[in-house]
Protein backbone atom coordinates (compact mmCIF):
# COMPACT_ATOMS: atom_id res chain seq x y z
CA UNK A 1 0.00 0.00 0.00
CA UNK A 2 2.60 2.37 0.77
CA UNK A 3 4.61 1.48 -2.41
CA UNK A 4 1.40 2.43 -4.47
CA UNK A 5 1.15 5.96 -2.35
CA UNK A 6 4.79 6.48 -3.42
CA UNK A 7 4.44 5.90 -6.84
CA UNK A 8 0.99 8.11 -7.22
CA UNK A 9 3.05 10.96 -5.13
CA UNK A 10 6.02 10.69 -7.97
CA UNK A 11 3.72 11.13 -10.97
CA UNK A 12 1.81 14.03 -9.21
CA UNK A 13 5.17 15.65 -9.26
CA UNK A 14 6.35 14.77 -12.59
CA UNK A 15 3.15 16.45 -13.99
CA UNK A 16 4.05 19.93 -12.30
CA UNK A 17 4.94 22.29 -15.06
CA UNK A 18 9.01 23.25 -14.13
CA UNK A 19 9.23 26.81 -13.92
CA UNK A 20 12.27 27.36 -16.43
CA UNK A 21 10.21 25.85 -19.09
CA UNK A 22 9.08 29.37 -20.25
CA UNK A 23 7.29 28.16 -23.44
CA UNK A 24 4.78 26.44 -21.03
CA UNK A 25 4.60 29.36 -18.55
CA UNK A 26 3.38 31.84 -22.04
CA UNK A 27 0.72 28.93 -22.88
CA UNK A 28 -0.32 29.90 -19.36
CA UNK A 29 -0.99 33.90 -20.18
CA UNK A 30 -4.33 35.44 -20.52
CA UNK A 31 -4.38 38.62 -22.02
CA UNK A 32 -7.79 40.74 -21.29
CA UNK A 33 -8.58 44.24 -23.04
CA UNK A 34 -11.92 45.93 -22.31
CA UNK A 35 -13.43 47.96 -25.05
CA UNK A 36 -10.36 48.23 -26.99
CA UNK A 37 -8.17 50.92 -28.05
CA UNK A 38 -9.32 53.49 -25.39
CA UNK A 39 -10.78 56.83 -26.63
CA UNK A 40 -8.81 60.19 -25.95
CA UNK A 41 -10.04 63.71 -26.76
CA UNK A 42 -7.47 66.53 -26.82
CA UNK A 43 -7.61 70.05 -27.53
CA UNK A 44 -4.03 71.62 -28.36
CA UNK A 45 -4.58 74.67 -26.86
CA UNK A 46 -7.08 75.51 -23.57
CA UNK A 47 -7.34 78.95 -24.27
CA UNK A 48 -7.93 81.27 -27.36
CA UNK A 49 -8.28 84.87 -27.79
CA UNK A 50 -9.82 87.10 -30.79
CA UNK A 51 -12.15 89.73 -31.05
CA UNK A 52 -15.31 90.43 -32.38
CA UNK A 53 -16.10 90.05 -36.42
CA UNK A 54 -13.30 88.10 -36.44
CA UNK A 55 -12.32 84.31 -37.31
CA UNK A 56 -11.36 81.39 -35.15
CA UNK A 57 -10.95 77.90 -34.92
CA UNK A 58 -11.49 76.33 -31.48
CA UNK A 59 -8.76 72.75 -31.69
CA UNK A 60 -10.31 69.49 -30.57
CA UNK A 61 -8.46 65.96 -31.94
CA UNK A 62 -9.37 62.55 -30.85
CA UNK A 63 -7.24 59.39 -30.86
CA UNK A 64 -7.16 55.92 -29.77
CA UNK A 65 -4.72 55.17 -26.82
CA UNK A 66 -3.42 51.98 -28.28
CA UNK A 67 -3.36 53.17 -32.05
CA UNK A 68 -2.34 55.24 -34.73
CA UNK A 69 -5.33 54.75 -36.07
CA UNK A 70 -8.21 58.07 -36.01
CA UNK A 71 -11.24 55.82 -35.61
CA UNK A 72 -11.50 51.72 -35.11
CA UNK A 73 -13.85 51.99 -38.25
CA UNK A 74 -16.91 50.10 -36.52
CA UNK A 75 -18.88 52.99 -35.56
CA UNK A 76 -18.86 56.29 -37.27
CA UNK A 77 -17.53 58.96 -35.16
CA UNK A 78 -20.47 61.57 -34.08
CA UNK A 79 -18.69 65.14 -33.00
CA UNK A 80 -20.74 67.51 -30.90
CA UNK A 81 -20.00 71.19 -29.36
CA UNK A 82 -21.47 72.80 -26.82
CA UNK A 83 -21.12 76.08 -25.34
CA UNK A 84 -21.14 75.63 -20.99
CA UNK A 85 -23.29 77.92 -18.95
CA UNK A 86 -21.67 79.64 -15.77
CA UNK A 87 -23.62 76.92 -13.41
CA UNK A 88 -22.05 73.82 -15.64
CA UNK A 89 -25.57 72.24 -15.36
CA UNK A 90 -26.93 73.30 -18.64
CA UNK A 91 -25.26 73.53 -22.03
CA UNK A 92 -26.13 75.60 -25.45
CA UNK A 93 -25.83 73.41 -28.12
CA UNK A 94 -23.88 74.71 -31.11
CA UNK A 95 -22.74 72.02 -33.88
CA UNK A 96 -23.25 68.31 -34.51
CA UNK A 97 -21.87 66.24 -36.84
CA UNK A 98 -22.30 62.28 -37.91
CA UNK A 99 -20.99 60.93 -40.96
CA UNK A 100 -22.61 63.35 -43.85
CA UNK A 101 -24.82 65.15 -41.13
CA UNK A 102 -24.20 68.32 -39.94
CA UNK A 103 -26.17 70.85 -38.05
CA UNK A 104 -25.55 74.13 -35.96
CA UNK A 105 -28.01 75.92 -33.89
CA UNK A 106 -29.38 79.23 -32.36
CA UNK A 107 -27.26 82.16 -33.28
CA UNK A 108 -24.03 80.02 -34.62
CA UNK A 109 -26.40 78.63 -37.89
CA UNK A 110 -24.33 79.32 -41.06
CA UNK A 111 -21.45 80.76 -38.78
CA UNK A 112 -19.64 77.61 -37.67
CA UNK A 113 -17.69 74.51 -39.08
CA UNK A 114 -15.63 71.42 -38.53
CA UNK A 115 -12.12 72.01 -40.09
CA UNK A 116 -11.31 68.32 -41.09
CA UNK A 117 -7.77 68.64 -41.82
CA UNK A 118 -7.14 64.96 -40.90
CA UNK A 119 -9.27 61.74 -40.02
CA UNK A 120 -9.11 63.01 -36.35
CA UNK A 121 -9.11 66.69 -36.48
CA UNK A 122 -12.86 67.62 -34.79
CA UNK A 123 -11.56 71.66 -34.12
CA UNK A 124 -14.27 74.07 -34.79
CA UNK A 125 -14.21 77.28 -37.09
CA UNK A 126 -16.07 79.99 -36.08
CA UNK A 127 -16.81 83.20 -38.10
CA UNK A 128 -18.11 86.54 -37.83
CA UNK A 129 -17.46 86.33 -33.98
CA UNK A 130 -20.02 88.26 -31.90
CA UNK A 131 -20.13 89.31 -28.11
CA UNK A 132 -22.31 86.25 -26.89
CA UNK A 133 -19.32 83.98 -28.38
CA UNK A 134 -17.38 84.78 -25.08
CA UNK A 135 -16.89 81.34 -23.10
CA UNK A 136 -16.44 77.48 -22.66
CA UNK A 137 -16.83 75.28 -25.09
CA UNK A 138 -17.20 71.35 -24.80
CA UNK A 139 -16.04 69.47 -27.56
CA UNK A 140 -17.48 66.07 -27.19
CA UNK A 141 -16.24 62.53 -29.62
CA UNK A 142 -18.36 59.57 -29.41
CA UNK A 143 -17.67 56.45 -30.87
CA UNK A 144 -19.82 53.77 -29.91
CA UNK A 145 -20.43 52.98 -25.87
CA UNK A 146 -16.53 54.86 -26.07
CA UNK A 147 -16.82 58.96 -25.24
CA UNK A 148 -14.49 61.53 -24.07
CA UNK A 149 -14.85 65.43 -23.69
CA UNK A 150 -12.60 68.07 -23.63
CA UNK A 151 -12.68 71.86 -23.00
CA UNK A 152 -11.93 75.21 -25.12
CA UNK A 153 -11.92 78.65 -23.74
CA UNK A 154 -12.61 81.40 -26.34
CA UNK A 155 -11.66 84.95 -24.76
CA UNK A 156 -12.37 88.22 -26.61
CA UNK A 157 -10.55 91.45 -26.40
CA UNK A 158 -12.64 94.18 -25.54
CA UNK A 159 -12.89 96.07 -22.88
CA UNK A 160 -15.47 96.31 -19.48
CA UNK A 161 -17.64 99.32 -18.24
CA UNK A 162 -19.95 100.21 -15.62
CA UNK A 163 -23.45 101.68 -17.03
CA UNK A 164 -26.03 103.18 -14.83
CA UNK A 165 -29.01 104.85 -16.71
CA UNK A 166 -29.93 108.51 -16.58
CA UNK A 167 -32.45 107.75 -13.52
CA UNK A 168 -29.49 107.11 -11.13
CA UNK A 169 -27.40 104.39 -9.74
CA UNK A 170 -29.02 101.27 -8.87
CA UNK A 171 -31.80 101.25 -10.98
CA UNK A 172 -31.46 98.45 -13.06
CA UNK A 173 -33.11 94.95 -11.89
CA UNK A 174 -30.76 91.88 -13.84
CA UNK A 175 -33.04 91.74 -17.64
CA UNK A 176 -33.20 95.18 -17.49
CA UNK A 177 -29.37 95.20 -17.04
CA UNK A 178 -28.87 92.71 -20.12
CA UNK A 179 -30.64 95.44 -22.22
CA UNK A 180 -28.85 98.47 -21.44
CA UNK A 181 -25.69 96.64 -22.39
CA UNK A 182 -27.50 95.82 -25.80
CA UNK A 183 -28.45 99.15 -26.34
CA UNK A 184 -25.03 100.06 -25.19
CA UNK A 185 -23.13 97.71 -27.99
CA UNK A 186 -22.18 95.44 -25.20
CA UNK A 187 -22.91 92.51 -23.20
CA UNK A 188 -23.53 92.21 -19.56
CA UNK A 189 -19.36 91.19 -18.69
CA UNK A 190 -18.47 87.92 -17.18
CA UNK A 191 -16.73 87.30 -13.93
CA UNK A 192 -13.30 86.59 -15.74
CA UNK A 193 -14.25 89.75 -17.66
CA UNK A 194 -14.36 92.22 -14.33
CA UNK A 195 -10.99 90.30 -12.79
CA UNK A 196 -8.84 90.77 -16.03
CA UNK A 197 -10.49 94.38 -16.14
CA UNK A 198 -9.37 95.14 -12.17
CA UNK A 199 -6.38 93.56 -13.10
CA UNK A 200 -5.55 96.68 -15.42
CA UNK A 201 -6.66 99.07 -13.01
CA UNK A 202 -10.46 99.27 -13.43
CA UNK A 203 -12.04 101.07 -9.69
CA UNK A 204 -15.11 101.41 -9.67
CA UNK A 205 -17.06 101.76 -6.00
CA UNK A 206 -20.69 100.91 -7.34
CA UNK A 207 -21.65 97.28 -7.27
CA UNK A 208 -23.10 96.29 -10.67
CA UNK A 209 -24.46 93.01 -12.03
CA UNK A 210 -22.72 90.50 -13.86
CA UNK A 211 -23.76 88.04 -15.99
CA UNK A 212 -23.64 84.89 -13.83
CA UNK A 213 -26.46 86.97 -12.00
CA UNK A 214 -23.80 88.00 -9.38
CA UNK A 215 -23.72 91.30 -7.98
CA UNK A 216 -20.05 92.66 -7.43
CA UNK A 217 -17.17 95.59 -7.97
CA UNK A 218 -13.82 96.38 -8.46
CA UNK A 219 -11.22 98.12 -6.18
CA UNK A 220 -7.76 98.58 -6.75
CA UNK A 221 -7.77 101.79 -4.31
CA UNK A 222 -9.71 100.80 -0.96
CA UNK A 223 -10.92 103.36 0.61
CA UNK A 224 -13.79 104.30 3.30
CA UNK A 225 -17.09 104.34 0.97
CA UNK A 226 -15.71 101.23 -0.46
CA UNK A 227 -15.37 98.90 1.93
CA UNK A 228 -12.39 100.60 4.25
CA UNK A 229 -9.24 102.09 4.03
CA UNK A 230 -7.92 98.71 5.38
CA UNK A 231 -9.43 96.04 2.88
CA UNK A 232 -7.54 94.30 0.45
CA UNK A 233 -7.65 95.49 -3.51
CA UNK A 234 -10.21 93.11 -5.45
CA UNK A 235 -13.13 92.33 -6.80
CA UNK A 236 -15.50 92.38 -4.07
CA UNK A 237 -18.78 90.20 -4.60
CA UNK A 238 -22.02 90.71 -2.83
CA UNK A 239 -23.41 87.36 -3.90
CA UNK A 240 -26.17 86.56 -5.73
CA UNK A 241 -29.76 88.42 -5.58
CA UNK A 242 -32.87 88.54 -7.02
CA UNK A 243 -33.41 89.30 -10.39
CA UNK A 244 -36.33 90.61 -10.71
CA UNK A 245 -36.80 92.43 -7.25
CA UNK A 246 -33.03 93.48 -6.37
CA UNK A 247 -31.83 96.71 -8.60
CA UNK A 248 -27.66 97.68 -8.90
CA UNK A 249 -25.72 98.67 -11.97
CA UNK A 250 -24.31 96.69 -14.49
CA UNK A 251 -20.88 96.06 -15.60
CA UNK A 252 -20.86 95.78 -19.38
CA UNK A 253 -18.24 94.36 -21.94
CA UNK A 254 -17.86 95.46 -25.72
CA UNK A 255 -15.22 94.64 -28.71
CA UNK A 256 -14.06 96.48 -31.40
CA UNK A 257 -16.08 97.01 -34.31
CA UNK A 258 -16.24 97.31 -37.83
CA UNK A 259 -16.89 100.96 -38.53
CA UNK A 260 -15.64 104.63 -37.88
CA UNK A 261 -15.78 106.31 -34.19
CA UNK A 262 -15.37 109.96 -34.36
CA UNK A 263 -16.25 113.72 -33.22
CA UNK A 264 -18.28 115.42 -35.63
CA UNK A 265 -17.13 118.73 -36.42
CA UNK A 266 -19.81 120.97 -36.57
CA UNK A 267 -20.13 124.87 -36.32
CA UNK A 268 -22.48 125.11 -33.88
CA UNK A 269 -22.89 122.99 -30.26
CA UNK A 270 -26.16 121.05 -30.31
CA UNK A 271 -29.17 120.09 -28.52
CA UNK A 272 -29.34 116.29 -28.39
CA UNK A 273 -32.05 115.92 -30.90
CA UNK A 274 -30.01 118.71 -33.13
CA UNK A 275 -27.06 115.81 -32.42
CA UNK A 276 -28.77 112.70 -33.52
CA UNK A 277 -30.16 114.40 -36.80
CA UNK A 278 -26.73 115.76 -37.24
CA UNK A 279 -24.73 112.65 -37.50
CA UNK A 280 -27.83 111.77 -39.49
CA UNK A 281 -26.97 114.18 -42.01
CA UNK A 282 -23.38 113.27 -41.69
CA UNK A 283 -24.12 109.24 -42.91
CA UNK A 284 -23.60 108.24 -39.61
CA UNK A 285 -25.53 107.78 -36.48
CA UNK A 286 -24.88 109.00 -32.98
CA UNK A 287 -22.54 106.42 -31.14
CA UNK A 288 -23.57 104.59 -28.14
CA UNK A 289 -21.56 103.86 -24.79
CA UNK A 290 -19.81 100.91 -25.90
CA UNK A 291 -18.42 102.50 -28.57
CA UNK A 292 -16.40 105.23 -27.28
CA UNK A 293 -15.10 103.02 -24.63
CA UNK A 294 -13.86 100.58 -27.91
CA UNK A 295 -12.66 103.73 -29.51
CA UNK A 296 -10.82 104.71 -26.27
CA UNK A 297 -9.70 101.79 -25.11
CA UNK A 298 -8.56 99.83 -28.20
CA UNK A 299 -8.00 102.34 -30.61
CA UNK A 300 -6.29 105.00 -28.67
CA UNK A 301 -8.68 107.86 -29.36
CA UNK A 302 -8.60 110.82 -27.58
CA UNK A 303 -10.29 114.17 -27.67
CA UNK A 304 -10.77 117.06 -24.70
CA UNK A 305 -14.52 117.66 -26.29
CA UNK A 306 -17.54 116.35 -24.50
CA UNK A 307 -20.00 115.09 -26.63
CA UNK A 308 -23.57 113.68 -27.06
CA UNK A 309 -24.01 109.89 -27.13
CA UNK A 310 -27.27 107.89 -28.05
CA UNK A 311 -28.10 106.97 -24.15
CA UNK A 312 -28.45 110.78 -23.70
CA UNK A 313 -25.24 111.05 -22.04
CA UNK A 314 -21.99 113.44 -22.24
CA UNK A 315 -18.87 111.86 -22.24
CA UNK A 316 -15.47 112.55 -23.92
CA UNK A 317 -12.25 110.01 -23.90
CA UNK A 318 -8.40 110.93 -22.86
CA UNK A 319 -5.97 108.42 -23.65
CA UNK A 320 -2.95 110.70 -23.09
CA UNK A 321 -4.17 112.39 -19.51
CA UNK A 322 -3.26 116.58 -19.56
CA UNK A 323 -4.14 119.77 -17.81
CA UNK A 324 -7.71 120.42 -18.39
CA UNK A 325 -8.48 116.84 -19.56
CA UNK A 326 -8.35 114.31 -17.09
CA UNK A 327 -5.29 115.17 -16.01
CA UNK A 328 -4.62 112.05 -13.21
CA UNK A 329 -5.83 109.53 -15.64
CA UNK A 330 -6.67 108.05 -18.69
CA UNK A 331 -10.05 107.37 -19.01
CA UNK A 332 -13.46 108.26 -20.36
CA UNK A 333 -14.58 110.93 -18.49
CA UNK A 334 -18.58 111.31 -17.81
CA UNK A 335 -20.08 114.46 -17.38
CA UNK A 336 -24.11 113.54 -16.71
CA UNK A 337 -26.81 113.48 -18.35
CA UNK A 338 -27.70 117.02 -19.17
CA UNK A 339 -30.92 118.63 -20.20
CA UNK A 340 -31.38 117.30 -23.69
CA UNK A 341 -33.61 120.31 -24.71
CA UNK A 342 -31.56 122.98 -23.26
CA UNK A 343 -28.12 121.68 -22.84
CA UNK A 344 -25.54 122.40 -25.76
CA UNK A 345 -22.61 120.21 -26.68
CA UNK A 346 -20.85 118.44 -29.24
CA UNK A 347 -21.38 115.08 -30.57
CA UNK A 348 -20.01 112.06 -31.34
CA UNK A 349 -20.63 110.02 -34.27
CA UNK A 350 -20.48 106.03 -35.68
CA UNK A 351 -20.71 105.00 -39.20
CA UNK A 352 -20.73 101.06 -39.65
CA UNK A 353 -18.82 100.03 -42.63
CA UNK A 354 -21.11 97.52 -44.95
Amino acid sequence: MKSLLFLVLISVCWAEPHPGNSSLEHERIVHIQENGPRLLVVAEQAKIFSHRGGNVTLPCKFYHEHTSTAGSGTHKIRVKWTKLTYDYLKEVDVFVAMGHHRKSYGSYQGRVSLRESSENDASLVITNIMLEDYGRYKCEVIEGLEDDTAVVTLNLEGVVFPYSPRLGRYNLNFHEAQRACAEQDSVMASFDQLYDAWRSGLDWCNAGWLSDGSVQYPITKPREPCGGRNTVPGVRNYGFWDKDKSHYDVFCFTSNFNGRFYYLIHPTKLTYDEAVQACLKDGSQIAKVGQIFAAWKLLGYDRCDAGWLADGSVRYPIARPRKRCSPSEAAVRFVGFPDKKHKLYGVYCFRAYN
